[in-house]
C-alpha cells in the first residue's frame, strides 16, 4: 500500500507518518470549537432609518421651483 508516494522500503521509518484529514483540521482549533464570538460580524442591529416627512419633501420640491423661478425671471 503506497500512501502519499512513499517508498516502500521506507514504510516502517517513523517519519512517514501522515495525519488523517480530522487529525489536520483539527490541530489549530479550541477543544470547544463552539464558543460565542466576542465580536459578532456585523455589529450591533442598525437603527431603523429615519426618512424625512412628507412636508419636508414637499417643501424641498417647491424651494427648487420657486429658485428655478426666480432664476428665469431675473435673467430673462
Amino acid at each position: 500500500m503506497a500512501l502519499h508516494h512513499i517508498d516502500p522500503r521506507a514504510s516502517g521509518d517513523p517519519r512517514n507518518k501522515y495525519r488523517n484529514d480530522d487529525q489536520f483540521y483539527a490541530s489549530d482549533r479550541p477543544e470547544n470549537p463552539v464558543i460565542p464570538e466576542d465580536r459578532p460580524r456585523g455589529g450591533r442591529a442598525p437603527a431603523p432609518v429615519r426618512h424625512r416627512g412628507t412636508w419636508a419633501t414637499v417643501a424641498l420640491v417647491v424651494g427648487i421651483v420657486l429658485l428655478v423661478l426666480i432664476g428665469i425671471a431675473l435673467f430673462p
